[in-house]
This record gives structure tokens, sequence and C-alpha cells, in this order.
């Protein structure tokens, strides 16, 4: 049996070497024939998927088995390690995704000095947000900003600016997406008391898109409610951005519509008034 299998794979090498261009790759690996043999079949598709690359024009057109990739060898000390090589296609396509915008990057290199200053729609909040960076101070009793408004006003952007231009004081900051806040707690009970710790005593907190959030009891009376409370009792600033007035947050934090749960999202909603100066932003979407 093992003669016979011994057998078989010389023959298949045998008829693979009449393809020059397998020779010319097995030559390019610095292979012996009793070396090449074991891999003929794995040459045989690097081959193949060279060649489907060489009259492909676009990833959408790839004939490959793994989409914009090249089933390639290379030989490391006496054997041969067959890996996944990307074409210029796809190579194309990791720069323009590692390159394209994103929110995170946008509110990373946030920068006052960079915002719009055309739209007279924003200067009430961007004046406001001077001022704040101008005046504050740590150690002092600083009310944060509930700024709500319309869908893609840049609500987030401007308040990032001032985290931003504050930490090059050494004023910690975090931004935390609220509905996503609340996914990752339940999923990560590891880390779940060191991050709500973290969460109550940053410097400056901005709990982002808060009313978008499907509201629990959980999520309501164990997450923020200490948090809040937390941050008050410690002087902590603290900002929302939501497409909710604090009317219409109220509502929606009332799960039930039972006397006990109004009571608790009026409570909610008191703490914020208590951390925050309410402001507006009606403006053009600048995610279009």
């Amino acid at each position: 049996m093992e003669k016979y299998n011994e057998k078989a794979l010389k023959e298949n090498y045998q008829n693979a070497c009449q393809d020059k261009k397998f020779c010319a790759l097995v030559k390019k690996l610095g292979l012996k024939d009793e070396e090449a043999m074991k891999y003929t079949s794995s040459l045989e598709r690097t081959l193949s998927e060279i060649n489907n690359c060489s009259n492909c024009s676009g990833l959408i057109y790839c004939q490959n088995k793994l989409e914009g990739h090249i089933f390639y060898p290379e030989k490391q000390n006496n054997s041969v390690i067959f890996s996944y090589a990307p074409c210029k296609y796809e190579k194309e396509a990791q720069t323009s995704e590692k390159n394209k915008p994103t929110r995170e990057k946008e509110l990373a290199n946030a920068s006052m000095a960079d915002l719009d200053l055309t739209d007279k729609k924003r200067i009430h909040v961007i004046k406001w947000l001077k001022n704040f960076y101008d005046e504050y101070d740590r150690n002092g009793k600083f009310k944060g900003l509930y700024l709500h408004g319309n869908f893609g006003s840049g609500k987030t952007y401007l308040i990032a600016a001032l985290f931003n231009e504050l930490s090059k004081k050494r004023v910690t900051t975090e931004i935390v997406y609220f509905p996503e806040l609340l996914r990752n707690l339940k999923s990560d009970f590891d880390n779940f008391a060191d991050y709500i710790d973290y969460l109550e005593n940053v410097d400056l907190l901005l709990l982002d898109d808060i009313g978008a959030e499907r509201v629990t009891e959980w999520g309501r009376d164990e997450i923020l409610g200490p948090i809040l409370q937390k941050r008050m009792n410690n002087y902590k600033t603290t900002f929302f951005t939501s497409n909710l007035t604090l009317d219409e947050l109220e509502g929606h934090l009332n799960t039930n519509k039972y006397s006990d749960d109004e009571v608790k999202a009026r409570r909610l909603v008191e703490r914020i008034k208590e951390l925050t100066e309410d402001m507006t932003l009606i403006s053009e979407n600048r995610r279009k």
C-alpha cells in the first residue's frame, strides 16, 4: 500500500512537471524532486490561482477559493508552508478601508480650532464650549451640557472637540455611546465593576445618544442611575447628547408607565438637570 502511494505521488509529480510553469515554481522555491513531490497538488493549486489572477479585473470576478487571495508557498527550513497572500485588488481594498474616515477617527481628531463657524445655528453652542474651556477647573463644580437636537447636527463632534482640547491639559475624558455601553456591560461581567468605577470617576464623561437605547429596568436603575448619582456626589462634570428633549427622555425612561416607573424616570431626569445645562442644536444633517 505504501509503495503504491509513493508510486502514485511520483506519477502525479511527473505529469505536473510537463508544465513549464510548474517546473519554474519548483525551481524558484529551491525544491528537490523528492521534496516537491509531496506538495504536487498544492503547487498545482497555486499555479491555477495565479492564472486566475492574471485574467482577473476585480474582486467581484475572483475565482480563487479565498476571495482576493492566492494560495502561495514559501520554503521554511526543510518544509513548504502555504498561506493566503492578498492580490493587488485586495490590497487596494484594505488600504481604502484603512483610510476611510470613521466616526472614531473623526471624534479623535476633532479640534475647536476647526469648528465650522459659518452655521449660525451652532454659534451659541460653540460659545458655550469656548467659555467652558476657558473657565474649567477640574477641582471646581462645573455643570456639563445636555445637548439635544436633530440627527447629524454635530452634537457629539462639538463636545469631542472640547474634550480633546482639555485632554491636552491632562484632564481625563471619556466618550461612551450609551446604547453600546449597556450591550457591552451585559457581556463583560468580569470587568463590570472596574469599568463602572471608571465611568463614575473620570473628570469629563459624555454619555452619547442617550435615549437611543432599549430601556430596561436594569439599564436604567442599575447602570445609569448609580453612575449619575456618584458623579453628582463627587462633582464630576457630565455631558449628554440626545435626539430627545428632557421631557421626551423622561417619557422614554418610563418603561412600564406605572407610577413607580414614572418616579424613577423623573428622578433620573432631575439628576441630569442638576448635572447639566440644557441646550438645543437644530442644524443641517452633516452626516449626509
